[in-house]
């Protein structure tokens, strides 16, 4: 066998992973359930005429005759958000099916966002804004707005959402019905991930192609094993009590990267978790343009992939059955046409653009992201490994204005 059968052999073993595991986790990460009565409720032509008007659009909907409520302080941490924050705080107080109360936990802004917020809370009293305290040394801005708003909080689920963030009506009542069926003390959802430009549509579908292609959900969802957890920042739940009993946020004071530490976090607690799509619940665009895309992406790098042991498997995997596959299949058909490795190849490079395919529909990805999948691939390990390099030169990261020691 020659060194170069060896590598399309080696390529087809490393895409069939991502391209079978991807269909087999599509079926488990699926949405929250609607209730029947929310079901009934948001049909009611009364509800979408008190949705879709600006008067309730500002100050809220009252479905308490529509469907039981249940009781949510949402904790939305504001650094700098006035471009957003009324259309997020607004969405939050158009909840059908449940009693919320929004804690907006305005964390030292220098713009216009405590004033909106202010101006909001003046109209519904179902909105406080806080100010967080002085940022104390070894935490990082968001964490500790977070469990600052936490412990003002007085429902018995919480749920953070970032500010950026714009929830659909049932949003609220669906992610608490799916934290209490699935039995896990804090839950994830991993919104529609709006795209507008190039830069945006190379890096961020990656994440459910990371997400889907390598954690298996079924396992995870058996276990409390630290190395399996994995969220999302945007959108979390929490049990109330199991928050405080494990100490929330405080247990990842110095991370960047809520969604991955805080549900490793919980696990070294013995508790569970779990995650869900939330494609049709809620919808953000996480960065604007290619240079804060990367930036963003980097500065969570380094809790995520680019560690010194992490980040040269990673390589491996997603350079070998995400990247490969694509330079070496043409190669193939020119050197050794109709061969069993390279008909493998063929067979694998398919499945995987096939199930690749299949994720982008049903989290309503654009359909370029597909065909650029190998460029974003590539891209993202030169992003991981910038970051590991630079980490190790930087004494700081730098993010909205925060700068956080390294370690």
């Amino acid at each position: 066998m020659t060194w170069l059968a060896i590598w399309w052999w080696f390529a087809t073993i490393l895409a069939l992973v991502p391209a079978v595991m991807t269909m087999v986790n599509l079926r488990l990460f699926q949405p929250p359930g609607f209730s029947r009565a929310h079901a009934a409720a948001s049909s009611q032509p009364e509800f979408w005429r008190a949705m879709t008007s600006d008067t309730g659009a500002r100050r809220g909907v009252d479905t308490s005759s529509l469907q039981p409520r249940l009781a949510v302080s949402v904790i939305v941490p504001a650094r700098n958000e006035a471009g957003g924050i009324a259309a997020c705080v607004n969405a939050i107080l158009a909840s059908a099916g449940a009693d919320v109360e929004v804690l907006i936990v305005d964390d030292q802004s220098t713009d216009g966002t405590a004033a909106i917020v202010r101006e909001i809370a003046a109209r519904d009293p179902r909105v406080r804004l806080l100010s967080a305290p002085p940022l104390p040394a070894g935490w990082s801005g968001k964490q500790h707005a977070c469990w600052y708003g936490a412990s003002q909080a007085s429902r018995p689920v919480l749920v953070f959402l970032d500010a950026d963030v714009a929830l659909a009506p049932g949003a609220v009542a669906a992610v608490v019905n799916f934290q209490h069926s699935s039995g896990a003390s804090l839950v994830s959802g991993f919104p529609h991930e709006r795209t507008e430009s190039l830069g945006e549509v190379l890096l961020i579908p990656l994440i459910h192609v990371l997400l889907l292609g390598y954690l298996p959900i079924g396992r995870m969802r058996q276990s409390c094993d630290p190395s399996l957890g994995a969220g999302c920042g945007q959108l979390m739940v929490a049990d109330a009590e199991a928050y405080r009993r494990t100490g929330g946020h405080a247990m990842i004071r110095d991370s960047w990267h809520d969604g991955v530490t805080l549900p490793r976090a919980f696990r070294r607690r013995g508790e569970r978790t779990d995650l869900f799509d939330a494609t049709a619940l809620a919808a953000c665009r996480m960065y604007r343009g290619f240079g804060e895309t990367w930036r963003g992406l980097s500065k969570n790098a380094h809790e995520g992939m680019a560690t010194p042991g992490a980040l040269p498997v990673w390589t491996v995997l997603l350079g070998g059955g995400l990247l490969a596959p694509f330079v070496l299949l043409p190669i193939g058909w020119v050197l050794a046409p109709a061969t069993v490795p390279v008909l493998a190849l063929t067979v694998a490079a398919i499945a995987l653009v096939l199930s690749r395919l299949a994720l982008a529909i049903r989290v309503r990805q654009s359909l370029l992201s597909v065909p650029l999948l190998p460029v974003g691939v590539a891209v993202l390990l030169v992003l991981q490994w910038t970051a590991l390099v630079g980490r190790r030169r930087r004494a700081s990261t730098t993010w909205r204005g925060r700068i956080q020691a390294s370690a």
